[in-house]
């Protein structure tokens, strides 16, 4: 087996998922806001 070296490994995929995952929970964030937004203005 070879040595690891550091820095060497490829994260593209682990890059992609994380980038996924950031903005999946933006975008949940965003519209949590929004649906709150829109209570507070129709009273409901």
């Amino acid at each position: 087996m070879s040595e690891h070296e550091h820095g060497k490994m490829d994260i593209t995929e682990q890059e992609k998922t994380f980038e996924g995952f950031i903005k999946f929970w933006i975008w949940l964030f965003g519209i949590s806001v929004a649906t709150l937004i829109f209570l507070a203005i129709f009273n409901s």
